[in-house]
This record gives C-alpha cells, sequence and structure tokens, in this order.
C-alpha cells in the first residue's frame, strides 16, 4: 500500500479553531437521556433551553473536560426532528470554538465553502453559525465565537 504525505505545513487556515466546545446528540426525549447520561456519567443539574429559532429543546452536560449538547425538537417539521427520522437519534453535530465569526463567515464563503448560515445567529452557547456536512465530509459543523460563550 502506497501512501500518500500531505503539505499541510505551509498552508493558511481559513479559521483557527481554539477547541471542540461540544459534541450535540440529537434525541427523542430530552429528559429521558439526561437522566441516563446523569446516572451512567453523573453530572452536575442541568438547565432545558427552549430555542425557538432552531426549534429545539436544548441542554449542555458535563463529563470530565467534555461537554454534550442534547438536542429534542419542538415538533415534527424542524431540522432536527427530520433528521431523526432519517438516520434515528445521534450524533448531530460538533462544535468548534473560533475568533471572529463574521469574519470566519466571510472567508469561508468566499473559498466556496457551503455555509448553512452566512451571519452568526444565537444559539445556546453562544453567538453560532453552522458549516453545511456537503463541505466537510458528511459532518455537521457547528462555529461558536469565542468571545461570546456562554460558560458555567
Amino acid at each position: 500500500m502506497s501512501r500518500k504525505h500531505l503539505n499541510i505545513h505551509n498552508t493558511s487556515p481559513l479559521c483557527f479553531a481554539k477547541n471542540v466546545n461540544h459534541i450535540a446528540i440529537a434525541v427523542e426525549d430530552i429528559n429521558e437521556t439526561i437522566k441516563f447520561y446523569s446516572e451512567v456519567f453523573g453530572s452536575d443539574l442541568v438547565e432545558v433551553h427552549r430555542i425557538e429559532e432552531q426549534e429545539v429543546y436544548a441542554a449542555v452536560i458535563k463529563i470530565g473536560d467534555c461537554k454534550l449538547e442534547f438536542i429534542q425538537p419542538v415538533d415534527s417539521n424542524s431540522s432536527v426532528a427530520k433528521f431523526i427520522d432519517k438516520k434515528g437519534p445521534g450524533l448531530h453535530h460538533l462544535c468548534l470554538e473560533v475568533s471572529d465569526l463574521g469574519d470566519v463567515l466571510t472567508k469561508l464563503d468566499s473559498k466556496g465553502i457551503n455555509l448553512v448560515d452566512k451571519i452568526p445567529k444565537k444559539g445556546l452557547v453562544g453567538d453560532i453559525a453552522f458549516i453545511h456536512p456537503k463541505s466537510m465530509g458528511g459532518v455537521l459543523m457547528e462555529l461558536v465565537d469565542s468571545d461570546s460563550i456562554r460558560r458555567g
């Protein structure tokens, strides 16, 4: 088997991801999911939020240094409901922290990266935007502006 070496050291990134903020899991019952994960892995009290623009109930739990976001569709017409209908509950997206999200989106768009959101919007963890899975090898990628992150 031959190996192809890529010269990635001489490339300049369009954005620099500082950290993985969270891993999001689409669920059918957010309260049961929180209860299960808390019983299995332990976690602090969790507050469930309704995010109208995204048509989901959402909650974040911390397990060690990792954060998991659970998202449950509010109704059967939301994008998360369609995701669950098509693929079943499970991994929905990864979220990376970046600086100056608005500028990052402009750069990505100018390079032909398929964006779900061309301008930041309010999300559970801060100001966010999504990159379409078609541009990310099949993975829905969320970006959150590091200056807007709600910690706690």
